[in-house]
């Protein structure tokens, strides 16, 4: 039997059950989340977030310029200065306004679970579509606690491991899914072409610039 070599197939994302995942997120992505929680009427620029799957910055920086405040930290050292910790391990965190991540796959409801309970008024993850796909996750998520909105991409968001990269490509669909505490209903909206528009060269400095930039 020949392999299967479709495109979706190919550069499909799969890593290991205990693995970082590290897949970190286009600068140029976050913004598009920060713009529509703007145009949804949050003053970003009046409150606190956090990061905790923080990885090389490039979420980071991109909240930075929206948000009053960003606490960053993540399970691994990448060299950037943050503050190193497990976000799963039962300590106590301070409450902040917002928790936005693009945390690894096999722990995403976890992170939801967590970073609900530590945000004032929600959080916004940024995962592959196929998320809310499942028996499972819809009984222990979704059914009892769905997100406030699904942001579907239009285009796609090219996430490749270790960096991000210009040239990349993807066939993988990505979302972010807000949860927003006292919503009960669902709206699925389509964050309309942007990559253009909101990537800036800079996003795409090396690590040593990043890290004193």
């Amino acid at each position: 039997m020949s392999q299967n070599r479709s495109t979706a197939v190919m550069q499909r994302r799969v890593q290991p059950l205990r693995s970082l995942d590290d897949f970190p997120t286009p600068p140029w992505a976050t913004r598009a989340l920060c713009e529509w929680l703007t145009g949804d009427g949050y003053a970003l620029g009046e409150q606190s977030c956090r990061e905790p799957a923080a990885n090389r910055g490039y979420m980071v920086r991109a909240l930075a310029e929206y948000f009053d405040n960003v606490d960053a930290s993540d399970i691994a050292d990448y060299g950037m200065g943050w503050r190193q910790e497990d976000y799963l391990f039962p300590f106590e965190l301070s409450v902040v306004d917002w928790t936005i991540t693009n945390p690894p796959f096999t722990l995403a409801d976890r992170f939801i679970e967590r970073a609900l309970a530590t945000s004032r008024v929600g959080c916004a993850v940024i995962l592959r579509a196929a998320f809310l796909e499942g028996i499972g996750r819809y009984e222990s998520l979704f059914s009892s606690n769905p997100p406030a909105a699904v942001l579907q991409f239009a285009e796609r968001v090219p996430m490749v491991a270790g960096k991000v990269d210009p040239s990349a490509s993807s066939a993988t669909a990505y979302a972010w899914l807000v949860w927003v505490h006292g919503s009960q209903d669902t709206r699925l909206c389509w964050i309309p072409p942007c990559r253009k528009r909101l990537e800036r060269t800079e996003d795409y400095a090396s690590l040593a610039e990043a890290a004193h930039g």
